[in-house]
């Protein structure tokens, strides 16, 4: 990733040179940072726009179909383990896991930078999931809701919070240095925990399918989002022409 965004910022450089008498070294990086911000902004309006279109023809008939089937296996020892992972994707859950990371990023990697910048990661989900949840201002299922909840219904908050946050420790992980199995396994583990929490969220009758896959495209935009500004400050860091 730091090789691709170097290598596109030489060009930006050369390009911004060959047309423009004065030239500003920084303004490759602003460049690609509004770029990013459109990219991002504009993949998370599409998706809203294409949810409203679909919500008055065949969404609501998909919707109903996935949690019917899907409740249908309902039973003592699944709630039981739903309700756990449910609360794994809350604000006590992330709360272990990173404390859980410190430690190990202390004592095991000697860094602190993936642990800030998975809390950053998280912030910035949460704070455009409560927006987004205000702007479309969809209601929850009409059917029984194994868990309480207060706020708004898509997109879900724990599928997108699920998938930036486990989504990053994936990233965080496959750059780690360790060893190959044992990097699949967690990544593996990971990927399972991310889908667990949005099948859990239909499965409690509080969200609809498409308010999970809302939430998974919404959280998986900050993850690239967030992966390009981080490496671009890195990139920026090293230039020595900045």
């Amino acid at each position: 990733m730091k090789k691709t965004l170097l290598t596109l910022i030489q060009r930006l450089k050369a390009f911004l040179i060959r047309n423009f008498h004065q030239y500003n070294s920084k303004l490759p990086y602003i460049i690609t940072v509004v770029v990013a911000l459109i990219i991002v902004i504009g993949g998370i309006n599409l998706f809203i726009e294409l949810t409203e279109e679909l919500k008055d023809n065949l969404l609501p008939q998909y919707d109903q179909a996935i949690t019917d089937y899907i409740i249908s296996f309902r039973n003592p020892t699944l709630t039981k383990y739903f309700i756990f992972i449910t609360n794994v994707g809350d604000f006590y859950g992330y709360l272990i896991v990173l404390a859980i990371s410190s430690v190990i990023s202390f004592f095991v990697f000697k860094k602190w930078r993936g642990v800030v910048q998975t809390i950053l990661v998280l912030l910035l989900a949460s704070i455009s999931n409560m927006m987004l949840k205000r702007f479309i201002d969809r209601a929850r299922p009409g059917i029984e809701h194994l868990v309480s909840v207060e706020t708004l219904s898509y997109p879900s908050g724990h599928a997108m919070s699920a998938m930036a946050f486990y989504g990053f420790v994936i990233y965080l992980f496959f750059r780690f240095k360790i060893n190959r199995f044992l990097k699949v396994a967690i990544i593996i583990f990971m990927a399972f925990i991310i889908l667990s929490i949005g099948l859990s969220r239909i499965y409690l009758g509080v969200h609809y399918p498409s308010d999970i896959a809302g939430g998974y495209i919404a959280g998986f935009i900050w993850v690239v989002f967030c992966i390009l500004i981080f490496n671009l400050v890195e990139v920026f860091r090293r230039d020595p022409n900045t």
